[in-house]
Protein backbone atom coordinates (compact mmCIF):
# COMPACT_ATOMS: atom_id res chain seq x y z
CA UNK A 1 0.00 0.00 0.00
CA UNK A 2 2.96 2.38 0.48
CA UNK A 3 3.50 2.50 -3.30
CA UNK A 4 -0.15 3.47 -3.81
CA UNK A 5 0.07 6.21 -1.18
CA UNK A 6 3.22 7.65 -2.74
CA UNK A 7 1.51 7.66 -6.13
CA UNK A 8 -1.49 9.53 -4.69
CA UNK A 9 0.73 12.17 -3.06
CA UNK A 10 2.75 12.65 -6.26
CA UNK A 11 -0.36 13.17 -8.36
CA UNK A 12 -1.89 15.57 -5.86
CA UNK A 13 1.28 17.67 -5.75
CA UNK A 14 1.49 17.66 -9.54
CA UNK A 15 -2.13 18.67 -9.88
CA UNK A 16 -1.84 21.48 -7.33
CA UNK A 17 0.27 23.40 -9.83
CA UNK A 18 -2.72 23.70 -12.16
CA UNK A 19 -4.87 26.55 -10.85
CA UNK A 20 -7.68 26.16 -13.38
CA UNK A 21 -11.11 25.60 -11.95
CA UNK A 22 -13.41 22.96 -13.45
CA UNK A 23 -15.41 24.29 -16.39
CA UNK A 24 -17.44 21.08 -16.83
CA UNK A 25 -19.23 19.33 -13.97
CA UNK A 26 -21.54 16.56 -15.19
CA UNK A 27 -24.88 15.94 -13.54
CA UNK A 28 -24.21 12.22 -13.06
CA UNK A 29 -21.28 10.23 -11.73
CA UNK A 30 -20.37 6.51 -11.86
CA UNK A 31 -17.38 4.58 -10.53
CA UNK A 32 -16.28 0.92 -10.50
CA UNK A 33 -12.94 -0.42 -9.32
CA UNK A 34 -10.83 -2.51 -6.98
CA UNK A 35 -11.59 -2.49 -3.27
CA UNK A 36 -9.35 -3.53 -0.35
CA UNK A 37 -10.89 -3.95 3.11
CA UNK A 38 -8.63 -4.21 6.17
CA UNK A 39 -9.80 -4.96 9.74
CA UNK A 40 -6.52 -5.11 11.74
CA UNK A 41 -8.10 -6.04 15.08
CA UNK A 42 -9.14 -9.45 13.76
CA UNK A 43 -6.32 -9.65 11.19
CA UNK A 44 -8.81 -9.75 8.31
CA UNK A 45 -7.82 -8.49 4.85
CA UNK A 46 -10.26 -8.74 1.95
CA UNK A 47 -10.11 -7.87 -1.74
CA UNK A 48 -12.92 -7.37 -4.21
CA UNK A 49 -15.15 -4.93 -6.10
CA UNK A 50 -16.35 -1.41 -5.27
CA UNK A 51 -18.90 0.72 -7.12
CA UNK A 52 -20.62 4.09 -6.71
CA UNK A 53 -23.34 6.01 -8.51
CA UNK A 54 -24.33 9.59 -7.79
CA UNK A 55 -26.17 12.70 -8.88
CA UNK A 56 -24.69 16.17 -8.47
CA UNK A 57 -27.16 18.62 -6.99
CA UNK A 58 -24.62 21.45 -6.87
CA UNK A 59 -21.08 21.72 -8.22
CA UNK A 60 -19.84 21.07 -4.67
CA UNK A 61 -22.55 18.70 -3.42
CA UNK A 62 -23.62 15.23 -4.57
CA UNK A 63 -25.86 12.44 -3.28
CA UNK A 64 -25.33 8.81 -4.14
CA UNK A 65 -25.13 5.10 -3.38
CA UNK A 66 -22.03 3.07 -2.50
CA UNK A 67 -21.58 -0.72 -2.57
CA UNK A 68 -18.65 -3.10 -2.18
CA UNK A 69 -18.15 -6.86 -1.96
CA UNK A 70 -14.86 -8.34 -0.77
CA UNK A 71 -13.51 -11.75 0.22
CA UNK A 72 -10.69 -12.77 2.53
CA UNK A 73 -9.41 -15.02 5.29
CA UNK A 74 -8.53 -14.77 8.98
CA UNK A 75 -8.21 -17.00 12.04
CA UNK A 76 -10.33 -16.95 15.18
CA UNK A 77 -8.49 -17.22 18.51
CA UNK A 78 -10.04 -17.37 22.01
CA UNK A 79 -8.84 -13.88 23.04
CA UNK A 80 -11.21 -12.33 20.46
CA UNK A 81 -14.30 -13.94 21.95
CA UNK A 82 -16.73 -12.61 24.56
CA UNK A 83 -16.20 -13.66 28.17
CA UNK A 84 -19.29 -15.86 28.05
CA UNK A 85 -18.05 -17.76 24.99
CA UNK A 86 -14.56 -18.09 26.48
CA UNK A 87 -16.06 -19.60 29.65
CA UNK A 88 -18.13 -22.01 27.55
CA UNK A 89 -15.04 -23.13 25.61
CA UNK A 90 -13.01 -23.30 28.82
CA UNK A 91 -15.48 -25.75 30.34
CA UNK A 92 -15.36 -27.91 27.20
CA UNK A 93 -11.56 -27.87 27.14
CA UNK A 94 -11.39 -28.83 30.83
CA UNK A 95 -13.45 -31.91 30.09
CA UNK A 96 -11.34 -32.80 27.05
CA UNK A 97 -8.11 -32.32 29.01
CA UNK A 98 -9.38 -34.57 31.80
CA UNK A 99 -10.08 -37.24 29.17
CA UNK A 100 -6.58 -36.83 27.72
CA UNK A 101 -7.87 -35.63 24.35
CA UNK A 102 -5.92 -32.36 24.16
CA UNK A 103 -2.25 -32.61 23.09
CA UNK A 104 0.33 -30.78 25.27
CA UNK A 105 0.80 -27.16 24.22
CA UNK A 106 -2.29 -27.17 22.02
CA UNK A 107 -3.41 -23.66 20.91
CA UNK A 108 -6.85 -23.20 19.40
CA UNK A 109 -6.96 -21.39 16.05
CA UNK A 110 -9.98 -21.66 13.76
CA UNK A 111 -9.44 -20.58 10.10
CA UNK A 112 -12.31 -18.52 8.67
CA UNK A 113 -13.30 -17.55 5.12
CA UNK A 114 -15.13 -14.22 5.00
CA UNK A 115 -17.35 -12.46 2.45
CA UNK A 116 -18.31 -8.86 3.27
CA UNK A 117 -20.90 -6.61 1.62
CA UNK A 118 -21.14 -2.89 2.44
CA UNK A 119 -24.02 -0.55 1.57
CA UNK A 120 -24.08 3.21 2.05
CA UNK A 121 -26.00 6.24 0.79
CA UNK A 122 -25.62 9.90 1.49
CA UNK A 123 -23.88 13.18 0.63
CA UNK A 124 -20.44 13.95 -0.74
CA UNK A 125 -18.72 17.35 -0.77
CA UNK A 126 -16.27 18.30 -3.52
CA UNK A 127 -13.50 20.90 -3.83
CA UNK A 128 -13.01 21.94 -7.48
CA UNK A 129 -10.37 24.63 -7.50
CA UNK A 130 -8.10 22.66 -9.85
CA UNK A 131 -9.02 21.21 -13.21
CA UNK A 132 -6.54 18.32 -12.96
CA UNK A 133 -7.78 16.99 -9.61
CA UNK A 134 -11.04 17.04 -7.67
CA UNK A 135 -10.93 16.47 -3.91
CA UNK A 136 -13.89 15.32 -1.85
CA UNK A 137 -14.98 14.18 1.61
CA UNK A 138 -18.07 12.35 2.82
CA UNK A 139 -19.59 10.84 5.95
CA UNK A 140 -19.44 7.04 5.84
CA UNK A 141 -22.72 5.79 7.28
CA UNK A 142 -24.38 2.57 6.19
CA UNK A 143 -24.80 -1.14 6.78
CA UNK A 144 -22.44 -4.09 6.52
CA UNK A 145 -23.26 -7.75 5.97
CA UNK A 146 -20.68 -10.44 6.61
CA UNK A 147 -20.74 -14.19 6.03
CA UNK A 148 -18.11 -16.08 8.03
CA UNK A 149 -17.44 -19.73 7.20
CA UNK A 150 -15.21 -21.44 9.79
CA UNK A 151 -12.95 -24.31 8.78
CA UNK A 152 -11.29 -26.99 10.89
CA UNK A 153 -8.15 -29.09 10.61
CA UNK A 154 -8.47 -31.33 13.67
CA UNK A 155 -11.22 -32.85 15.86
CA UNK A 156 -10.95 -30.12 18.51
CA UNK A 157 -11.47 -27.34 15.95
CA UNK A 158 -14.38 -29.37 14.55
CA UNK A 159 -15.98 -29.44 18.00
CA UNK A 160 -15.55 -25.67 18.41
CA UNK A 161 -16.95 -24.93 14.93
CA UNK A 162 -20.00 -27.11 15.63
CA UNK A 163 -20.54 -25.26 18.92
CA UNK A 164 -20.14 -21.72 17.55
CA UNK A 165 -21.72 -22.19 14.11
CA UNK A 166 -24.00 -25.26 14.05
CA UNK A 167 -25.14 -24.51 10.49
CA UNK A 168 -21.53 -24.36 9.25
CA UNK A 169 -21.44 -20.57 8.87
CA UNK A 170 -22.45 -17.35 10.63
CA UNK A 171 -24.07 -14.27 9.09
CA UNK A 172 -24.62 -10.85 10.59
CA UNK A 173 -25.86 -7.37 9.67
CA UNK A 174 -24.93 -4.19 11.51
CA UNK A 175 -24.54 -0.48 10.96
CA UNK A 176 -21.25 1.38 10.60
CA UNK A 177 -20.13 5.00 10.85
CA UNK A 178 -16.99 6.90 9.95
CA UNK A 179 -15.56 9.25 7.36
CA UNK A 180 -14.22 8.92 3.84
CA UNK A 181 -12.81 10.87 0.95
CA UNK A 182 -10.33 10.89 -1.88
CA UNK A 183 -9.43 12.42 -5.20
CA UNK A 184 -10.38 12.19 -8.86
CA UNK A 185 -7.36 12.54 -11.14
CA UNK A 186 -9.03 14.04 -14.19
CA UNK A 187 -7.75 12.89 -17.59
CA UNK A 188 -10.59 14.44 -19.60
CA UNK A 189 -13.97 16.10 -19.14
CA UNK A 190 -15.63 12.74 -18.65
CA UNK A 191 -12.99 10.27 -17.39
CA UNK A 192 -10.84 10.19 -14.26
CA UNK A 193 -9.02 7.78 -11.98
CA UNK A 194 -10.55 7.78 -8.51
CA UNK A 195 -8.47 6.98 -5.43
CA UNK A 196 -10.32 6.92 -2.12
CA UNK A 197 -10.28 5.78 1.49
CA UNK A 198 -12.98 5.18 4.11
CA UNK A 199 -12.38 4.55 7.81
CA UNK A 200 -15.38 3.14 9.70
CA UNK A 201 -16.29 1.42 12.97
CA UNK A 202 -18.67 -1.50 13.40
CA UNK A 203 -19.35 -4.43 15.76
CA UNK A 204 -20.27 -7.46 13.72
CA UNK A 205 -21.02 -10.77 15.49
CA UNK A 206 -21.44 -9.06 18.86
CA UNK A 207 -22.77 -12.35 20.27
CA UNK A 208 -19.38 -13.92 19.56
CA UNK A 209 -16.71 -11.20 19.34
CA UNK A 210 -16.13 -9.06 22.43
CA UNK A 211 -14.88 -5.95 20.63
CA UNK A 212 -15.98 -3.76 17.76
CA UNK A 213 -13.48 -3.09 15.00
CA UNK A 214 -12.16 -0.26 12.90
CA UNK A 215 -12.08 -1.07 9.19
CA UNK A 216 -10.22 0.75 6.44
CA UNK A 217 -11.33 0.49 2.82
CA UNK A 218 -9.00 1.58 0.04
CA UNK A 219 -10.17 1.59 -3.55
CA UNK A 220 -9.02 2.72 -6.98
CA UNK A 221 -10.51 2.61 -10.45
CA UNK A 222 -12.04 4.61 -13.30
CA UNK A 223 -14.80 7.17 -12.71
CA UNK A 224 -17.07 8.79 -15.30
CA UNK A 225 -19.10 11.98 -15.23
CA UNK A 226 -21.79 12.67 -17.79
CA UNK A 227 -25.00 14.60 -18.34
CA UNK A 228 -25.52 18.32 -18.75
CA UNK A 229 -23.00 20.75 -17.32
CA UNK A 230 -24.21 22.08 -13.97
CA UNK A 231 -21.22 24.46 -13.71
CA UNK A 232 -23.01 26.84 -16.13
Amino acid sequence: MSVLIRAIIFNLLLASAVFCQDTYVGRYDAYAGFGYLDSPHIDLSERGFHMQIGIRLKTWYSAGFDYSVTEGHTSLTPNLLTNAVQQQLGSTFTQLAAAGQIPPGYALTVPIDSVTHTFAAGPQFAYRRWRAVTLYVRPSIGAIHEIATPKFTDPIESLVVTSLAPSGKKEDWTGFYGVGGGADLNFSRHVSIRVQIDVVHDHLFSDLLKDGRNTVRLSVGPAFQFGHNIAK
